[in-house]
């Protein structure tokens, strides 16, 4: 039944059941917190044990849940008692009572964990809400509200008092109050939707694994479990339609693509998948669905994710900081639960049942572009690799200034894969593009979309820079990347460059002698070409090595390469096979035209900006007129 994987619905039970005895080994004597080891977030410990308690939660509810009540670990007495002991004083200084929910910026990590608790309880009600005393269940519903009465961060964080509202009010316990925050909620969401099945987490371009964890599956879930028609015909054919991209974002050996902050949730980007699979919303077939989410879990299970401790590590495929936010705990990587929600479909379903079939990435090679978010899909399917080029995300808010001390590899890179990750802080950027006054390189902070087609996407920014004047007047960079095979064509016009600066061009930050290979081939505007290390390498391999290429500049330029990632068999890219794939045609600084290897054309033209796709010459070598 699981060709692919190997796994089945017992194997996500056994995961959910080994993650959870592992993590109960660090329970304070009541209960409330999970202590788990290792470096404090900046919320602090008593927050952190709260987050240890509502993320385990999250899989214990979901495994019992979906075993309809079954619970032969006893999870929810655990639950049960860490809820009274943790709601008996809120506040307070001692072994465990949970902090109080407050405004984000003052102590908000308990409002994101409060949805947690109230999404366990949702799924659990008949067997642990239920059973508790009028008491218990009045302390945990005072404790609840402080979600409801505090401000939450302006992102995805509105849904957190969405959940507990939801929760209330299904328990009987709604009012003015619930209501009030539900409706909140529900128009963010409205104003955040840009088409697609793509929301921008809360104003801005900030689109990310979010779209999916978060944005979608609150919602999503909470209108399936209170039968809601209206809403779930409102919101299901989003997720649906978020569903035809996402799923060519995992690579053939599971992994997701590596792009965006919160990355230590690791198998939560499958849970989108699964919730479209439960709920009917997706344009996916059940043994598809199956081998997304099997092979995510498996990917990270099978490479270090959990510790010889068992538990759940910050980072990727083991520890690695320069993965891991601030606010990230040791609990933290537990938000991974969101994955179990898969087994809220029955052992009957035909998620369960049907045979796995092979992943997109698996059937053909793929460019898919993805408009609203301003994303180009690249995959591969000799050697399964997903590329994801970024000329739309950037996650900077509209009132925050473009200060290069913010710059953030998760968003401001070029490109991004299942199977490489950004550089470490204080390495050479990967897949950057940076132009360089008085020896300071700029950073790509908020990316102005110019559009997109069938295989390619364009985006202009302001180059920001870390030392003297934060900005050059008039310095301005456009950039396009068209995807075709293997290859990517990136093409920079850069515009107002001051006398004396210089571009660099990077590519893919691959392992030292080992696949995948990445390789850079110069077109048009690059004078010299080279290959640094980054040192601290990334979430992938200890030490990397990147392709660069650079040229003085002055004024306007137009610089074109060729960019390779693979790790096909006989991978490491022939200089000279790559020098054939291409040729520049004709160009200047205000076009460039080129000629792949199979007799087709690209042609691209700035001011105002062009792609065109161009048709095999007639023999003559005259290239007809183009085919938007």
């Amino acid at each position: 039944m699981s060709p692919h994987t190997g796994y089945t619905r017992a194997h996500w039970e056994a995961a959910a059941d080994a993650l959870l005895h592992a993590a109960w080994r660090w329970a304070t004597p009541g209960c409330a917190l999970l202590d788990l080891p290792g470096r404090p977030s900046v919320s602090g410990v008593r927050s952190d044990g709260l987050e240890g308690y509502a993320r385990t939660f999250l899989a214990a509810a979901f495994r019992v849940a979906g075993a309809g009540g079954e619970d032969p670990h006893g999870w929810l007495p655990r639950y049960a008692r860490g809820l009274a002991s943790g709601t008996r004083a809120p506040g307070r200084a001692d072994a465990e009572s949970w902090p109080l929910v407050l405004d984000h910026h003052v102590q908000g990590q308990p409002m994101v964990e409060s949805a947690s608790v109230a999404l366990g309880l949702r799924l659990t009600r008949p067997w642990l809400w239920d059973t508790l005393d009028d008491e218990v269940q009045d302390r945990a519903e005072s404790w609840l509200r402080g979600a409801l009465r505090h401000v939450p961060a302006p992102n995805n964080w509105y849904l957190f008092p969405y959940t507990v509202a939801a929760f209330l009010e299904a328990v009987g316990r709604g009012d003015d109050e619930t209501r009030r925050a539900r409706q909140r909620a529900l128009e963010l969401l409205e104003s955040w939707y840009v088409g697609g099945g793509w929301y921008t987490d809360g104003d801005g371009r900030a689109f990310d694994h979010y779209n999916g964890w978060a944005l979608h599956l609150y919602p999503v879930l909470e209108a399936h479990l209170a039968r809601d028609a209206p809403l779930l015909d409102r919101l299901g054919p989003r997720l649906a339609a978020h569903l035809e991209g996402h799923s060519h974002l995992f690579g053939a050996d599971g992994a997701p693509i590596h792009f965006g902050r919160s990355l230590t949730y690791r198998f939560a980007a499958g849970a989108s998948v699964a919730l479209g699979a439960l709920t009917g919303h997706t344009p996916l077939r059940p043994g598809v669905s199956r081998r997304l989410i099997s092979g995510a879990l498996r990917h990270f299970l099978d490479r270090g994710a959990v510790d010889g401790d068992g538990l759940l590590t910050r980072g990727w495929h083991g520890p690695h900081g320069a993965t891991v936010q601030s606010y990230s705990g040791p609990a933290s990587p537990y938000w991974a639960s969101k994955a179990f929600v898969a087994l809220l479909a029955p052992a009957d379903h035909a998620l369960w049942t049907a045979t796995e079939e092979h992943a997109p990435v698996e059937t053909a090679d793929h460019v898919l572009a993805l408009p609203e978010p301003g994303l180009l899909v690249q995959s591969t399917r000799a050697d399964g690799i997903v590329r994801l080029h970024n000329h739309g995300s950037d996650d900077v808010r509209p009132h925050e200034g473009e200060s290069a001390a913010q710059q953030d590899p998760l968003y401001g890179h070029q490109a991004y894969s299942t199977h490489t990750g950004p550089t470490a802080p204080g390495n050479p950027p990967d897949n950057h593009l940076a132009v360089e006054v008085a020896g300071i390189p700029s950073v790509r902070r908020r990316i102005h979309p110019l559009g997109s087609g069938p295989h390619w996407a364009a985006s202009w920014h302001r180059p920001v820079f870390t030392g003297g004047p934060p900005m050059i007047p008039g310095l301005r960079v456009e950039s396009v990347t068209v995807a075709k095979g293997r290859h990517e064509l990136r093409v920079h016009r850069i515009t107002g460059a001051p006398g004396g600066a210089r571009a660099t061009q990077t590519g893919w930050a691959t392992p030292l002698d080992a696949p995948p290979y990445s390789a850079l081939h110069p077109l048009h505007g690059w004078t010299h070409q080279d290959d640094i290390r980054a040192p601290q390498g990334t979430a992938y391999t200890r030490a990397a090595r990147i392709p660069r290429l650079s040229s003085d500049i002055s004024g306007t330029t137009l610089h074109a390469c060729l960019a390779v990632l693979s790790a096909e068999p006989e991978p490491q890219p022939d200089p000279t096979a790559l020098a054939e794939a291409a040729e520049v045609v004709a160009a200047d600084d205000t076009h460039i035209e080129v000629r792949w290897s199979d007799g087709t054309g690209t042609r691209i033209g700035f001011a105002p900006l062009t792609v065109e796709q161009l048709g095999r010459p007639p023999r003559s070598g005259r290239i007809p007129a183009c085919v938007r």
